[in-house]
């Protein structure tokens, strides 16, 4: 293992740079230019989290004028504008980006790398979300968010119904948005193919690993079908071209078809994470091996296939006709396989098992039962003609709550819970955050299940208020106070969490018995990760390691030292300069575009021209 004492000698290089070469090692400054995947990992982490807890307050605000019939609290284009930025918020600035805080911190660990392939490209992506995420929420006080929905249909989007700026902000922040979940996607999938330890192979990968590659080969074949689309929106909205505009011959149903061939696969995007680390946690607090492994992974990878396949049946009242129908019908049935194969594969890894209910089980397993009950109604809605009733009512918004929120989110929570100790060192309240899981669990289940009750019994989507002898006051006001609750839980993990963090109890590098390699290290993990190159002998190799009792083959110590990547600032400046550049789009404004292109170009040319630099560690290690 390796000590804490570093031995640090920078590397020559001849390059000559645009802007000297940062080396604070704590600091602001630190933060600004780091390239090291934990930093930038946690960045992700906390800056979701937050972003996260801005989109279920805008939840909140929505359920608060729904409790009662005839309610004033928001009404009109404000309520449409909550309502958007809610699922804006949460889909592409809570839930993504918080699975894309796990890829970072935790993936280089389980493939015993140093660090990604492209420390820069990491860079990049966080502060290109961050400047997505300020655009988005900078339509707040320039003018009004969005207020199409968070799919943003034509013509509901177009510059005749949304003559205002909102959609513009949703458009360019979605766009910004993009390029970082692109680059962080070639970036993760260059690391996980090319950068595993000597005898990682392919069906050596803990699960997680496994997932993220195959979410961010979702991302990189899904991304490239919403650029497009809103480039034709923004082509109508700003230069007057008529994709959608049906006084000039646009095709409104164009945007649905590119939407949700994005639309769907996003699920995916959102959901296989959670799997992944579902799958992580419950055979280690199981004390068994997972069961099935293989058939764990080849359903992930159909599951991203045929994630594909499905979009139609978010179209099934479009008059797209009965064979459409019944063909993707018949695909989003074929869907259920392979998430069914994983449902069971996760209680044969519970069956006969000597289980421990920590926190990252309760909601590993909480994850199972909920997204079970998003599933079921999503197999409901692979009927066309059931689907027929369904459509637009609070039944689609009670089935997609179960898959995200009860689904993701307790995966998420599961995932945070679990790799606590190891990013921090330290242990959290456990009592407390138990009953943060259980507000959690009990508001969940009473904000969204009777909203099945409430789309049976016809109430539509996306409307702001409703007459008092409709039939729809009760379950509108107990879905109301379970959003409550889950938002006092939400809060109260936010809490525990940052007291740990602040002032929790020490903890040991491997408190779960880990199976995988991240937990062989110290908490936190070093700089360089690994003093020596791991040499992974079998699948769970560290639990082989621990309880074989054989003598295992180590790398061997390079004498040069451990090669690290600089800091820079040029990521950081490429990512200004497409902020700059976004809002001169918004605007139509040819200085201010210009300008963020200049930014841009200046922090992509000193980018090239850095040179490789870097500096060496020479860790001391004991036998």
């Amino acid at each position: 293992m390796a000590t804490a004492e570093e031995h640090i000698h920078h590397a020559e290089s001849s390059s000559k740079f645009l802007l000297p070469r940062p080396t604070w090692k704590t600091g602001i400054g630190s933060w600004l230019t780091t390239v090291d995947h934990k930093r930038i990992g946690i960045l992700y982490g906390v800056s979701a989290f937050l972003l996260f807890l801005v989109g279920g307050s805008e939840a909140l605000l929505v359920r608060t004028q729904l409790a009662v019939p005839n309610n004033t609290f928001l009404v009109g284009d404000i309520y449409n504008q909550m309502i958007t930025m809610h699922a804006t918020t949460v889909i592409f600035l809570g839930v993504m980006p918080l699975s894309a805080a796990f890829f970072n911190y935790i993936v280089p660990l389980q493939i015993g790398a140093r660090d990604v392939a492209f420390p820069r490209l990491n860079s990049f992506s966080i502060w290109t979300f961050l400047a997505g995420a300020i655009i988005l929420n900078a339509s707040w006080f320039l003018g009004g968010a969005p207020s199409a929905g968070w799919f943003g249909y034509a013509n509901l989007s177009s510059a005749t119904y949304s003559p205002t700026l909102g959609v513009n902000f949703w458009i360019v922040g979605l766009q910004v948005l993009g390029v970082a979940s692109l680059a962080a996607a070639l970036n993760f999938a260059v690391t996980i193919i090319n950068m595993r330890a000597p005898g990682m192979t392919m069906m050596r990968l803990p699960v997680f690993t496994w997932m993220t590659l195959v979410t961010n080969f979702i991302i990189i074949f899904a991304f490239p079908v919403i650029t497009i689309a809103l480039a034709l929106l923004m082509f109508d909205r700003s230069f007057g071209t008529n994709f959608f505009e049906v006084a000039q011959g646009g095709l409104p149903i164009l945007w649905q078809h590119l939407f949700w061939v994005f639309g769907h696969p996003e699920v995916y995007i959102l959901i296989l994470p959670a799997m992944g680390i579902v799958s992580e946690v419950l055979p280690t607090f199981a004390r068994k091996p997972l069961f099935g492994y293989p058939l764990i992974v080849l359903s992930g990878c159909a599951i991203a296939f045929m994630g594909f396949t499905v979009w139609v049946h978010h179209m099934f009242t479009t008059g797209l006709g009965a064979l459409a129908n019944t063909a993707f019908s018949l695909t989003t049935m074929a869907i259920a396989i392979p998430t069914g194969l994983k449902i069971f594969n996760w209680v044969g890894t519970l069956w006969g098992g000597r289980a421990t209910y920590r926190l990252p089980m309760l909601y590993a397993v909480a994850f199972v039962y909920m997204f079970m009950i998003g599933g079921f109604s999503g197999l409901m809605h692979a009927a066309a003609a059931a689907d027929g009733q369904q459509q637009d009512t609070y039944f689609i918004v009670a089935h997609f709550h179960y898959v995200l929120i009860g689904g993701a989110i307790n995966g998420l929570f599961a995932g945070i819970f679990y790799w606590f100790p190891k990013i921090t060192g330290r242990m959290y309240n456990e009592k407390l955050g138990k009953v943060g899981f259980w507000l959690m669990f009990i508001g969940q289940n009473l904000a969204f299940f009777p909203m099945h009750f409430l789309g049976i019994n016809g109430m539509p989507r996306r409307i702001y208020t409703y007459a008092a002898d409709q039939g729809w006051n009760t379950w509108n006001l107990v879905c109301t106070i379970g959003a409550y609750i889950l938002g006092i839980g939400i809060v109260l993990v936010g809490f525990v969490l940052w007291n740990a963090w602040r002032k929790g109890q020490k903890t040991s590098s491997d408190p779960w018995d880990g199976r995988t390699l991240e937990w062989s290290i110290p908490s936190p993990p070093p700089e360089y990760n690994f003093a020596v190159d791991p040499i992974v002998h079998a699948r769970d190799d560290f639990w082989h390691e621990k309880h074989s009792g054989e003598a295992r083959e180590k790398g061997n110590i390079d004498p040069h030292g451990i090669h690290m990547p600089d800091q820079s600032w040029f990521p950081l400046i490429a990512a200004i300069g497409l902020l700059i550049g976004g809002f001169g789009l918004i605007y139509t404004s040819l200085p201010v575009g210009l300008t963020g292109v200049a930014v841009l170009l200046f922090g992509i040319y000193g980018w090239a021209l850095e040179g490789p630099g870097g500096y060496h560690v020479h860790p001391e290690v004991k036998e």
